[in-house]
């Protein structure tokens, strides 16, 4: 006779004293047996346990397995993919153990089973995390941050539309609700198992746990390792503190930033004074996207891109310019463009959201706010990755912004980017810099075409065949599928790559097509493409240059160190992005 049928036929049993909540200790036993909830059925309900015993055994041994596996592994993967190894799991988490004596402490079924749905629902979101971590530090090379990157996910989703269509946007985000439902119900229904289980077995659970956590202590003390992993591991708990004190920072980090905000060593000088060393000539501040020290430094590109800079530098100096490069820190790397932006225009480290909804909402003069503090320039735009309201816009100083649908572009889009460089930049000649009879003026513009996923590429054309873009539309079908490219990280570094020397071609082309005595041109990455093609580097640092036709132009930074060309050495000095500003305005004052 089963126990859950002996337990029904004796209700009124006292045998073994009753607990807390008034359930004797046989009943207690007989619930953990069943399962939550199983007690309540129809007899025949679980009928089939008694039909089919090795069945319900084996039922029983691979859930109580699985459910194991699912806590040890939330509890010791690491929160990053190029540190997943077989030795990753080969550890003895000290959280583990903690975990069984909390439960096996707990006195009643009820109090076990209410502490093991809270400690799930712990364990849920921190492997939601993790997972998150993962995809963050693939993407941008730092970890998920609780307090300011959630405006992020929709960027995510906003990116997998562009590149996969609006139904792949609607399957991946369909997919990832589904997920984070499984993980969370999947880890709260665990801890009740393994609780369940502890109890039915609590002397042999208990002298485990006793056990372990002498072993745990001894491999801790003697620095016990396995294939240079360490055994004894406190990885978990140290992960959850550290993840508090990262909010903690980011919510303490708006104080700090305002001080920042404060300092600004040019909001007194006199309109006249500033920028006296460019007047009347045409400044382009001109970024190229994801343009990073590895296109010139990776052994796997440098040769091609090198190829691309040097006969960039043959082309202006045919038409009588010269250029000097060095290096700049950008705030972030893979993504954030807006972010790396508003450091080099602001000259305050702007890392996060925050800083830079404050930045924006605040009277901090901007690099190009203050070209349109003299009065002596027109500034303009030319953001062809905006496609939507742009209210910043106005607080970068500029007097008019031409945005994707403001180009005159009836092409296709490339993926994510709406407009070709190229023909970003015949827009820009023939709307603002090919006018007659205008005033000097001051650009900022975005090149998006080696924006991620650089899947399909457009290539350069004769500048006279662009019309209104549709000649891209062949261009596009010549070009690679994103999906296809990104099942190789070869390919993806290809494409990169490809991309990169299309951004410089199309640029050092308009200057040697359309440049004059009066043209300086700045230009830059505003950070490292995505750790795919990084291939594990650190650094952040962007290629910045400066060119001109007029000597005085470049005289006047000759004491920057810098390289003379397109290419900067690899010694060349690195500044943090955020010191630009203020070092080019004291370049180009009386």
């Amino acid at each position: 006779m089963s126990l859950f049928t002996r337990s029904r036929q004796r209700p009124d049993t006292t045998e073994g004293g009753a607990d807390a909540d008034g359930d004797t200790a046989e009943q207690e036993e007989t619930a953990e047996e069943t399962g939550p909830g199983e007690a309540s059925h129809p007899p025949g309900w679980f009928g089939w346990r008694r039909r089919y015993p090795r069945t319900a055994r084996g039922v029983t041994v691979a859930t109580t397995v699985l459910a194991g596996a699912l806590v040890l592994a939330v509890l010791l993967v690491p929160n990053r993919l190029d540190r997943i190894t077989v030795h990753s799991f080969l550890r003895l988490p000290v959280e583990a153990i903690f975990l069984g004596a909390v439960l096996l402490a707990l006195p009643s079924t009820r109090a076990r089973r209410i502490t093991a749905v809270a400690l799930g629902a712990i364990l849920g979101p921190s492997a939601i995390l993790k997972c998150l971590d993962m995809g963050f530090r693939q993407t941008l090379a730092r970890p998920f941050d609780l307090v300011f990157d959630w405006v992020l996910l929709n960027d995510g989703a906003d990116w997998v539309k562009d590149s996969f269509g609006r139904s792949g946007e609607v399957l991946a985000v369909v997919g990832v609700i589904l997920l984070v439902i499984a993980v969370l119900v999947s880890s709260a229904l665990a801890m009740v198992r393994l609780a369940d289980v502890l109890a039915r077995h609590r002397a042999v659970a208990v002298r485990s746990t006793l056990v372990l956590g002498v072993v745990w202590i001894i491999c801790f003390t003697l620095g016990v390792q396995f294939g240079g992993t360490t055994v004894a591991t406190k990885g978990y708990a140290q992960y959850l503190t550290n993840r508090v004190q990262y909010v903690r920072d980011g919510l303490g980090d708006a104080d700090v930033f305002e001080k920042q905000l404060a300092v600004d060593a040019f909001a007194r000088t006199p309109p006249d004074q500033l920028l006296a060393g460019l007047r009347g000539k045409d400044v382009m501040f001109t970024f190229i996207e994801s343009y990073g020290r590895v296109a010139i430094d990776d052994p796997a590109m440098a040769p091609e891109i090198d190829a691309t800079l040097k006969q960039g530098n043959a082309r202006l100096k045919a038409a009588g310019f010269a250029a000097r490069s060095g290096w700049l820190r950008s705030p972030v790397t893979g993504a954030g463009s807006w972010l790396a932006h508003s450091t080099f225009l602001s000259g305050l480290w702007i890392k996060n959201q925050q800083r830079y909804r404050t930045l924006t909402t605040s009277d901090r003069a901007t690099l190009t706010g203050y070209f349109r503090k003299t009065g002596a320039w027109r500034t303009v735009g030319i953001v062809p990755g905006v496609r939507k309201a742009w209210p910043e816009g106005r607080y970068f100083g500029l007097d008019h912004i031409y945005d994707s649908t403001h180009l005159g572009y009836h092409g296709p889009y490339f993926s994510w980017t709406p407009v070709p460089d190229q023909f970003s930049l015949e827009s820009f000649q023939k709307l603002e810099h090919g006018k007659k009879n205008r005033d000097p003026i001051m650009a900022e513009i975005i090149l998006a075409s080696s924006h991620n996923p650089w899947s399909p590429v457009a290539h350069m054309i004769d500048w006279d065949d662009l019309g209104d873009g549709s000649v891209f539309h062949k261009i596009k079908k010549q070009g690679t599928n994103p999906t296809e490219v990104w099942k190789s990280s070869k390919r993806v570094r290809t494409e990169y790559r490809k991309a990169i020397q299309y951004s410089l071609d199309s640029l050092t082309e308009w200057v040697q097509r359309y440049g004059d005595d009066n043209t300086v041109l700045v230009f830059l990455g505003d950070h490292q493409p995505v750790p795919t093609v990084t291939a594990g580097s650190t650094s952040r640092d962007v290629p910045v240059t400066v060119v001109a036709r007029d000597r005085k132009v470049l005289d006047r930074i000759a004491d920057w160190g810098w390289t003379d060309g397109l290419k900067p050495a690899e010694n060349a000095p690195t500044w943090g992005m955020d010191k630009f500003r203020d070092r080019f305005l004291t370049a180009y004052a009386k």
